[in-house]
């Protein structure tokens, strides 16, 4: 299976950060956000992974390409280590890029992936969200649809507070942490919310998702918006997520998440721990 990362969104809420850098390359802790998530698809099975950027991302594919002057200054002062983990990265998967001409949505975006996938079912993970589990969120969606044979996505429960940000389903429970989806909606408000249950930013889609893109009209924001092209499938389920999801999508998430990775770091958490108790107190 292939998968799709879209990265081609501005990142206007990461502002002035994000003016001359992608928000995917804000780092998460030492790695960037993007690199967390090529991480999940590798370790899922997948080597070939399309990228869909666009104007002002450039710096996602030197990340992930060779740096020559890079390795050979650290092969040269023996920092074998740093090394390692930089041919690691340029050598995790097949990665594939394409640009997004027009800032026109997730379904948009989705779309541009359709050429690179030919026919076949194909895994989509968020630029800019972080899964963490024993079994990655990814895996856990092939092995349902592996079974079921229809697209799959991740949901997990959130709390009324952040429903607005969301797409959230309404679905009838085959399993203890499956659902077949009846509906879904885009960020709706709280009371026209259909249940707590989100979509957080993991998928599997069979091939007939692009047709139900390109016929769409623009919904939430004047967007091409993947959620409704996933309401016209004949059949789709969500399945909940076993793990965590972090949504690196505004600061203050961002902010949360590099610090619960950095604490669990041997090297820096205690006292990372230490500086956080004395500036609390």
């Amino acid at each position: 299976m292939k998968a799709v990362i879209p990265a081609a969104g501005l990142g206007t809420r990461f502002l002035p950060a994000t003016k001359a850098q992608p928000k995917e390359m804000l780092p998460v802790f030492n790695k960037p956000t993007i690199q967390y998530v090529v991480e999940e698809a590798v370790a899922s099975g997948i080597d070939d992974i399309l990228i869909v950027t666009g104007k002002g991302k450039r710096s996602i594919e030197d990340h992930f390409d060779k740096s020559f002057e890079l390795e050979y200054f650290l092969r040269n002062c023996g920092k074998m280590d740093y090394l390692h983990e930089i041919e690691t990265i340029s050598e995790m998967a097949d990665i594939y890029y394409v640009r997004q001409k027009k800032q026109r949505g997730l379904g948009d975006a989705i779309l541009c992936a359709k050429k690179h996938v030919d026919g076949d079912a194909f895994a989509v993970l968020l630029g800019d969200t972080i899964g963490r589990s024993s079994v990655p969120c990814t895996k856990q969606l092939m092995d349902i649809y592996n079974q079921y044979g229809s697209s799959t996505i991740a949901i997990e429960k959130v709390p009324d507070e952040k429903i607005e940000r969301y797409g959230i389903i309404k679905g009838n429970k085959v399993s203890e942490s499956l659902y077949e989806i009846e509906d879904l909606v885009e960020k709706p408000k709280l009371r026209d919310a259909p249940s707590n249950l989100a979509i957080t930013g993991r998928y599997i889609l069979t091939s007939e998702i692009f047709d139900h893109i390109e016929n769409l009209t623009p919904g939430v924001g004047g967007e091409i918006q993947l959620t409704d092209a996933m309401k016209s499938l004949e059949k789709i389920y969500g399945h909940v997520f076993d793990g965590k999801i972090y949504d690196i999508g505004n600061t203050v998430e961002w902010l949360k998440s590099s610090i619960e990775f950095a604490l669990e770091d041997p090297e820096v958490g205690e006292d990372l721990r230490s500086y956080m108790t004395e500036i609390v107190k």
